[in-house]
């Protein structure tokens, strides 16, 4: 029975934490929010991101967070991209001796263009730090916390901990499988959502099958050549945290980033999409680190440039479609030939 904190009680990291609760952990999770830590920790629900789900009886929450970060020898980093930093810096006063971490956010900051493994690199004390392991794959929460079957990655350039975080998750419903390509898995995990955005534009445009299996087809060739150009694994994307993931993200409703680009599609405006989507909408402020990453490695993103535009340069869903569609005529393959 290992010690685990899981930091962030949003919807992914409560169905992680009840994983590791269902594996018989000692797992405690964490909520900046005294109520909703007191709601698992008495009722056994989290009926904001959990509806009508009953969490494990052994699964405990709370709100101290220097408690959260002292029980644990592994700590589950389940914020958002845009909380990395925060939550590293407000650890770092409370780390006293070396840990494992395991990130499960997906994404990129913009401007800096980090990773989120080379944040926590950043602010965490090296000495302090056993491992950081980027868990990532296609997964749901609504549908994880149901033990329908889910596969995902744990990668680590250090193996042994990625096999440990491995043995931690694994069960009848939760498949791990391990990889060592850390910039491949967080590449393919942070730009499926890019990509997911803009397969909810088609969907809210009403274009239908052939436009959207050209989208992620398409997108997964952005996703490929810019993670290569940065020393990512050809192969990554060809598996669960490239092909795998997108193809969750672009074709499901469970899908924050497909629900955000469907409404966009539909006309409303960006800031009205957050408000109804409710939840943190990742690709938005990827789109635009990916916007900056493919300009500084110099990477053809077309697909990307178009939903910038949307976003951020107030360019119609409809007039950026149809840009997409009467770019210069090439080769399917053209972009890969210095690959």
């Amino acid at each position: 029975m290992e010690k685990i904190t899981v930091l962030g009680a949003g919807s992914w990291g409560t169905a992680l934490a009840m994983v590791l609760a269902n594996n018989n952990h000692d797992c405690l999770l964490w909520s900046h929010r005294e109520d909703q830590a007191i709601e698992i920790d008495i009722d056994h629900t989290n009926k904001r991101y959990l509806p009508n789900i009953v969490l494990p009886s052994n699964l405990n929450a709370t709100s101290d967070f220097e408690r959260a970060i002292d029980h644990a020898t592994t700590i589950i980093l389940a914020v958002p991209t845009k909380a990395i930093r925060e939550v590293c810096q407000q650890m770092r006063v409370h780390l006293k001796e070396k840990k494992l971490f395991v990130h499960v956010s997906k994404g990129i900051e913009p401007n800096s263009l980090k990773r989120i493994s080379e944040m926590i690199e950043e602010e965490l004390p090296s000495n302090l730090v056993e491992a950081i392991v980027v868990l990532s794959g296609p997964s749901h929460a609504e549908e994880v916390v149901l033990h329908h079957p889910t596969t995902i990655t744990a990668a680590c350039e250090k193996l042994e901990a990625a096999k440990k975080v491995q043995d931690l998750f694994m069960n009848n419903s939760f498949r791990v499988y391990t990889n060592d390509d850390v910039i491949g898995v967080e590449i393919g995990a942070a730009l499926k959502n890019v990509i997911g955005l803009a397969a909810g534009i088609v969907d809210g445009l009403g274009y239908g099958d052939n436009a959207k299996a050209a989208l992620i087809t398409r997108g997964l060739a952005e996703i490929s050549r810019l993670g290569i150009s940065l020393g990512a694994k050809a192969y990554t994307f060809s598996g669960l945290t490239g092909m795998g993931d997108l193809i969750a993200t672009c074709t499901s409703v469970h899908s924050r980033n497909w629900k955000a680009g469907n409404l966009l599609g539909k006309g409303a405006t960006l800031e009205n999409v957050l408000d109804e989507v409710g939840m943190v909408v990742e690709g938005v402020r990827t789109t635009q680190a990916a916007y900056q990453l493919a300009q500084k490695q110099q990477v053809s993103m077309p697909i990307t440039e178009a939903l910038y535009s949307v976003l951020f340069e107030h360019v119609n869903p409809k007039e950026a479609v149809d840009i997409l569609m009467i770019r210069t005529k090439k080769h399917e393959l053209e972009d890969y030939k210095t690959f």
